[in-house]
């Protein structure tokens, strides 16, 4: 049976955590979604921290209200970023190499199935799945420049 650990450090600007689930595959999806999905959430709580702040009504509601669409949009973005890094990773296991068509891959069929699970037309599909391949190599091939 698997075991699971959980351990992190922090070091300006960058944090890592690491993640072991007894698999790399599985390593690196929970690690994308847990860091991905953490952004969304600070982000959700920031715009909705202004909003409160600008609008002068901080209420146990609003803060409900907050958390919950703090959850939700981690929950749908961290999902997003686990599929993405699982993807990317079983098409470099499978094509045996690591370049920048395992991002495109990895990008094309999350845009497929996230979009396929948003019950969107065939075209719709085809057009996210273009998309994510396309943001997914572009953003790789930013990365290369770095």
């Amino acid at each position: 049976m698997p075991h699971s650990r959980f351990s992190g450090s922090v070091s300006t600007p960058k944090v890592d955590v690491a993640i072991d689930m007894g698999n790399p595959f599985l390593n690196l999806t929970v690690d994308g979604f847990l860091k991905i999905g953490t952004v969304a959430a600070a982000r959700v709580a920031t715009e909705e921290a202004y909003h409160m702040i600008k609008k002068g009504n901080i209420s146990s509601h609003n803060f409900e209200h907050t958390l919950k669409k703090m959850c939700k949009e981690g929950a749908y973005w961290g999902t997003v970023a686990g599929l993405y890094v699982g993807m990317e990773y079983g098409a470099e296991r499978i094509r045996g190499t690591s370049d920048w068509k395992n991002a495109m891959i990895g990008g094309a069929v999350t845009g497929a199935v996230i979009s396929a699970v948003t019950n969107n037309g065939r075209d719709k599909i085809v057009t996210d799945a273009i998309a994510g391949g396309a943001i997914a190599t572009a953003a790789e091939f930013i990365n290369y420049l770095t």
